[in-house]
């Protein structure tokens, strides 16, 4: 079974929390762009969000620290100019099938690794935002946030306390919050929390 893969699907601790440098020292140059290919595949066909992510990190680290940093791949070499302008437009998926398209037709160079590990990079937090932005919209008390077309339409009013000045001070008050958790007074979203807790619950509290 491939190495990575096995990590991140594993239950066992020891395998699961298994660093990939650790595993990836071992392998050679070929050994490991062959492993990176197969997690290419299962990052594309796993419903699990937080093996998705897990394996796109891993390939944005394969292709960035060790396969670009090979002394025995060319260190200069071209990308195919549809793949930039994809990566500038956000368009992540089809700019790694294009690069990969690429690595295949015409061999490896450093430069085509590093085009892969950036649009693996961004396409990890383009899922959670993505799914940051999905959970935010399921809930109904939250639905405000994608109608407000003018400021008067928003729902949240600043307390009148606070917009007064007392006679012997320059400063208005100042709101201050005690919490033994984090808090997001704005609810604008977190890239750390909710990707995590759709698929393992437990871990919210962590």
């Amino acid at each position: 079974m491939n190495i990575f893969v096995e990590t991140i699907t594993a239950t066992e601790p020891e395998k699961r929390n298994r660093d990939f440098y650790a595993l990836s020292r071992g392998l050679s140059a070929r050994e490991l762009l062959r492993s990176l290919r197969e997690l290419d595949e299962f990052r594309k066909a796993t419903p699990n969000l937080y093996d998705k992510v897990r394996a796109i990190l891993f390939l944005y680290a394969g292709f960035r620290f060790f396969l670009q940093e090979t002394p025995d791949v060319p260190a200069v070499g071209k990308i195919p100019y549809h793949g930039f302008e994809d990566l500038l437009s956000r368009r992540f998926e089809q700019a790694i099938s294009t690069f990969l398209r690429e690595l295949d037709q015409h061999g490896p160079n450093a430069t085509l690794f590093s085009a892969l590990a950036d649009s693996y990079h961004h396409l990890s937090f383009q899922i959670l935002a993505d799914q940051v932005r999905k959970s935010v919209r399921s809930s109904k008390g939250n639905q405000w946030m994608f109608r407000v077309g003018h400021q008067d339409e928003h729902p949240i009013r600043i307390h009148p306390a606070l917009l007064q000045r007392n006679d012997s001070s320059l400063f208005y008050p100042v709101l201050h919050e005690h919490t033994s958790v984090r808090m997001d007074l704005t609810h604008s979203g977190w890239s750390d929390i909710f990707f995590l807790g759709m698929d393992y619950p437990r871990a919210r509290g962590s």
